[in-house]
Parts: structure tokens; C-alpha cells; sequence
């Protein structure tokens, strides 16, 4: 493809973009396809000639469409939103353009410097504590997602509770066990699991039937119980804005226990930690200053396309040693030197794309004012549906509902509740996913695409009332 050819093409790539972003609302939430219509539709056998980029489009449209659930969607209230605005797919598109693999320092220095600063732009915006930021032990850097943000986390904890001898002898160096609430996201359960110490080392925190908050208390007897038997207390989490019920922890607290235990503190904020830009949100940082490590996503509510999740650790010696290979081809003057990031040592995987220029472009264009009406908009129309489930007999809200989720249920019991999911579902209006909470079934809206307007919310509530 000449850059001409790309030039034309890419006009008619962003078109058709814009084109579906004005016709969200004509498509059903939740993709209607069975299972195999897609690849059924699919020529068995790959092209022997190029095809002209025209057919690809047109094949966009009629094949791939269909298999579409549509995350934009103004009524998609399942899962957490996966918000994807026109600042940050264009600075997708020019990093996808630049082609940076920004390993090293070296390889784009750019690409690593944008980064830092952004994170700490961000570290601003969110108020977060200053040992987060660059400028001294500590620092940021985007991982994938949350769940690789719990899994260095854990990395860098067993690497500090061994003394860095997981680094050569695993984790057979030891018995360690690992603390989160009941209420936590699965990607802890399979940290535990790629780390090597196994499902069996994971403990589940007892939550307050009310605020369905972790519970400090059951956190310092199960930490007792492992080292009266031995076992290392290694690393804990907890949740500000669990994913079933947007339950937030005691942070405060579970930082003096982990403390008192020698353990890691990890806070995933994954979801709620972005509505912080606005100053009102703010407790919800209430003792991350005795956190080790935090995340939080913007591909969730902060208008900044998947993959984008941003990690902060307070100190990051333990991470470096946890996770730092230095192999002859990567050697060079500036790593050597000492005086620069190398983000390959921060995560997982040795190449990384430059996703700070979407996050850079989000920023720049909403600025904090925008991002604090973005938050301020979800918020207060996740409060007015809440207000209509309590007034109506039928339902009744099952969490506090602080933020922009909402989790509620028929009180005509569980198979009712999800015949209800079921058929709303069904019907290509809205879309919504559900939860346990103490042992019940529970339904939850989340409100976060930048597309989703009162009217919506009316809309939806009129689906499930009939």
C-alpha cells in the first residue's frame, strides 16, 4: 500500500468510523449471531491475490457487524464500560503509524519519556500520593490491563518477602499466601495461578453484609492463622470499586495490616479509581499513602480506548528486581548509564506498544474540566435510575451505589431476576450482566459510554419496568 493509497483508504477508514459512531443506536446491544454464523459467513481459504481494500469494508459491514456487541452503545450497561473516544483512536492511529516497539529507552526515547510524564499528569489529575510519582523512588508506567497489574504487583511483593530469592529459585523458596476480598476481580485468582503458587494460596476476606466491603478484621486472623502455620503473608489487595457491586474496601486499614505483616498492599482501582479527577470522588483515595502499588483503568471511564491501564508502584526496587533481564542485545550506553526507564523491566512482556500518546490525546482535548463533567454526567444519572428501582416494590437495590454502578435485584427471588436479564437482553435494547451478593442473584448497570445520555437511562428502566 503507497502512502497515497493509505491517504485514500484512510479517509474512508475514519468515514466509516464516524459513520457507525452516528448509527450506534440502530444496532442491537448484543450481537444476535449464533454461534459459528461468523466464521460460517468466512471464505474457508485465504486469498491467493490481494483484494482491493473496497471489499474489506463491505465485508465490515455485512459480515462483521452482525457479530458485533456494540461496548459504545449509549445502552450498554454490562460488564464496565470500555470507553473509546475520537481523541484517543486517533492517537492510536499515530502510534499505530509511528510503529514504535518502545522497549527500551533507547529504542524511542519519546515513547518512554511521553509516558512518564503522562502518568504523572495523571498521578495530578487523580490527586494520588507523591510517592506515586517519577521523581522519586517510585514512579508509573500503562500495563495491559489490571489483571497484569496484579500480577507484577504479586511478582514484585514475593520478590520483597523472599529477599529476592524467587528471582532464581522460585516460588518453591517458600510458602506464601495471598489476601483478597471476596468481592475481588478473578485476576488475582489467576495471578496466583501464573506466579506458580497456585489457587490453594489465595484467601478470600470476609465483606460487611452492608457496605459488602472486605473486612479488616477477618483480614488480620487469616493473616495470623498462615504465620502461626508458617506461611509468608506475601501480598494483599484491596478493591476500590469490586466489580460485581463497586464495593470499596477499607483501605486505610488493610495498609496497617499489611504493614504489620511485612505484605505488599496492591489497591485495584480498576474501575472507580478514574472518577478521583473530580475533587468530590476523592475519598476514594482515602490511605493509598500506605499503599505499595495501585491501578486504575482509563479504557473503563476515562474516554481512552482499551488497552490502557495505569499502574503506580510507591517504590520500585522490588518491581525492577522482580522482573529486570538483561540479555547482551539489549545492552546500550543509556541503560547502562542508569540514568533512564527501560518499561520492559515493568511488565511482562519484553516489546510494548507507545499507548501513552492516546492517553496524552485524551487528556489534552477534554483537559480536567471535561474529564470532570464526563465523570459528574455518569454519576448523577446512575443515582436517578437507582432512585427509580427504590421507589418501585418490585425491585430493590442491593449495594451502595456511590458512583455510576448500580446493583439490584427482583424481590421475587433469583430465577425472576435473570428471566428478567434474559429477556432485556434478548430484546436488543439494552444490554446488562449479573452478580451474586450474599448468595443472591443481582443485576448490575453500569453506566460509562460517552454516548449514554438521560434518555437512555429513562429507556432502560421503562424496558425493565414492563
Amino acid at each position: 500500500m503507497t502512502p497515497e493509497e493509505f491517504r485514500r483508504y484512510g479517509h474512508e477508514v475514519i468515514d466509516w468510523i464516524a459513520d457507525y459512531q452516528e448509527r450506534l443506536e440502530s444496532f442491537p446491544v448484543l450481537s444476535q449471531v449464533a454461534p459459528g454464523d461468523v466464521r460460517a459467513a468466512l471464505p474457508p481459504d485465504p486469498p491467493e491475490r490481494g483484494e482491493p481494500f473496497e471489499e474489506l469494508l463491505s465485508d465490515l459491514d455485512e459480515l462483521i457487524l452482525p457479530g458485533i456487541t456494540h461496548w459504545q452503545h449509549p445502552a450498554f450497561f454490562a460488564y464496565f464500560p470500555a470507553n473509546a473516544s475520537g481523541p484517543a483512536i486517533l492517537g492510536d492511529l499515530l502510534a499505530s503509524g509511528l510503529g514504535v516497539q518502545g522497549m527500551l529507552w533507547a529504542t524511542s526515547p519519546a515513547a518512554t519519556e511521553l509516558e512518564t510524564h503522562v502518568l504523572d499528569w495523571l498521578a495530578t489529575l487523580l490527586d494520588l500520593p507523591a510517592r506515586f510519582r517519577s521523581d522519586g523512588p517510585g514512579g508509573g508506567v500503562i500495563q495491559h490491563t489490571a489483571s497484569d497489574a496484579a500480577l507484577v504487583a504479586l511478582l514484585a511483593a514475593l520478590h520483597r518477602a523472599s529477599g529476592g530469592r524467587t528471582e532464581h529459585e522460585g516460588v518453591a523458596a517458600g510458602r506464601y499466601a495471598v489476601y483478597t476480598s471476596g468481592q475481588t476481580h478473578s485476576s488475582v485468582e489467576k495471578a496466583c495461578r501464573i506466579a506458580g503458587l497456585g489457587a490453594d494460596a489465595l484467601r478470600k476476606v470476609d465483606v460487611d453484609p452492608q457496605t459488602l466491603a472486605a473486612r479488616p478484621e477477618h483480614l488480620r486472623a487469616l493473616i495470623d492463622a498462615d504465620r502461626a502455620a508458617g506461611i509468608v503473608p506475601a501480598f494483599v489487595v484491596a478493591s476500590v470499586g469490586a466489580t460485581g457491586t463497586g464495593a470499596v474496601d477499607p483501605v486505610r486499614e488493610f495498609a496497617a495490616i499489611a504493614r504489620a505483616a511485612g505484605a505488599w498492599l496492591h489497591v485495584d482501582a480498576a474501575w472507580a479509581g478514574v472518577a478521583a479527577v473530580a475533587p468530590e470522588f476523592r475519598w476514594l483515595n482515602d490511605g493509598l499513602e500506605g499503599a505499595d502499588s495501585y491501578a486504575t483503568n482509563p479504557h473503563k471511564w476515562l474516554l481512552t480506548n482499551f488497552d490502557c491501564d495505569a499502574f503506580w508502584v510507591a517504590d520500585r526496587t522490588a518491581l525492577l528486581g522482580a522482573l529486570s533481564i538483561l540479555p547482551e542485545f539489549l545492552r546500550n550506553a543509556a541503560t547502562e548509564s542508569g540514568t533512564v526507564i527501560d518499561y520492559r523491566d515493568w511488565h511482562v512482556p519484553l516489546g510494548r506498544r507507545f499507548r501513552a500518546l492516546k492517553l496524552w490525546a485524551v487528556i489534552r482535548w477534554y483537559g480536567a474540566e471535561g474529564l470532570r463533567a464526563h465523570i459528574r454526567q455518569h454519576v448523577a444519572l446512575a443515582q436517578e435510575f437507582a432512585a427509580w428501582v427504590a421507589g418501585d416494590d418490585r425491585f430493590e437495590l442491593v449495594a451502595p451505589h456511590p458512583l455510576s454502578l448500580v446493583t439490584f435485584r427482583l424481590r421475587a427471588g433469583d430465577d425472576e431476576t435473570l428471566g428478567l436479564m434474559h429477556r432485556v437482553n434478548a430484546s436488543g435494547e439494552l444490554y446488562l450482566t449479573h452478580t451474586q451478593v450474599g448468595g443472591r442473584t443481582a443485576l448490575r448497570l453500569a453506566i460509562g459510554s460517552p454516548w449514554t445520555q438521560r434518555r437512555h437511562i429513562e429507556a432502560a428502566w421503562q424496558a425493565l419496568s414492563r
